[in-house]
């Protein structure tokens, strides 16, 4: 979900946006708190609460991805849309906007600097069996999610009106303004969504591996890979890309943990795979040129 959206604001908007992980981190955040704060036996509940752990999961992650849209259409108006023609400072902007929003969740105090545990909600903490062998069903969950959201995406952008303007709008946008359509709004519209994509990744993550200040921009490194393994620029090679980096550093911590080579060998995997990529095919698995 974080590197679709990536690849999204980037292949259609040309724009390189180094805080798409901060707003992964952001949806994380906000998820985590509804959660939380929304459980009647939290101590410092908020006045309403809802007693359903399901429910509260639900929540979490509408209000995670409808925060990152928001943020992420708010930064586009403001700071991105005057520099479209300024990609190095593009460039500068977001990377700023990465020490603004670590800043932000260290300094607000429900969040801190502190790592917080994972809430899974009660209908995904058992395992499932699945051809003979035992499943975790938060993970099934997760793929499911992933693969829906991909088709959804994938049909939207090439079979639907909306799809035909966005794409019509990158290609000349002079045109599609005489025909009275403004791309200044759909470019805002794409940049949030792409952004609602990260935020509700982290939503996802939240009930998965916890919230903790550093995932922005852990997550952010794995994001760039996929992307560039895929090809700058095309959504099915962020799916690709994804699906291979995922593999790849599956097996290569299932290694580490039966032969106990180092673990730095694991993170390592990722950038190996996208040397092998990148001699092979310099432009990634679906270059667009």
């Amino acid at each position: 979900m974080l590197s679709a959206g990536l690849s999204l604001i980037f292949g259609l908007m040309d724009v390189l946006n180094f805080a798409h992980g901060s707003l992964f981190m952001l949806g994380g955040y906000c998820a985590w708190t509804c959660n939380q704060w929304l459980d009647p036996a939290y101590p410092g509940h908020w006045p309403l609460t809802i007693a359903s752990g399901n429910l509260r999961f639900i929540i979490g992650l509408i209000v995670g991805a409808l925060v990152g849209a928001a943020v992420g259409s708010l930064i586009e108006i403001s700071l991105i849309r005057p520099l479209y023609k300024r990609p190095i400072y593009q460039v500068l902007l977001t990377l700023g906007l990465v020490f603004v929003f670590d800043a932000l969740v260290r300094t607000i105090p429900a969040w801190g600097s502190l790592s917080r545990a994972p809430i899974k909600p009660p209908m995904l903490t058992e395992s499932l069996s699945l051809l003979g062998r035992r499943f975790p069903s938060y993970s099934l969950f997760l793929i499911c999610l992933s693969v829906s959201l991909a088709v959804i995406i994938a049909l939207v952008l090439r079979r639907s009106r909306i799809g035909l303007t966005i794409r019509a709008g990158v290609q000349d946008s002079a045109m599609v303004e005489a025909m009275g359509i403004n791309v200044r709004r759909v470019f805002t519209g794409v940049f949030g969504f792409g952004s609602g994509l990260a935020a509700l990744g982290g939503a996802v993550a939240a009930s998965f591996i916890g919230v903790y200040p550093e995932m922005g921009l852990e997550y952010q490194l794995f994001a760039f890979i996929v992307v560039v393994i895929g090809g700058l620029g095309s959504y099915s090679g962020a799916a690709a890309g994804a699906l291979l980096i995922g593999l790849a550093r599956t097996f290569s911590d299932h290694l580490v943990l039966e032969t106990g080579l180092p673990t730095a060998i694991a993170s390592a995997s990722t950038v190996l795979v996208m040397a092998v990529v990148l001699l092979l095919k310099p432009g990634g698995i679906f270059n667009k040129q």
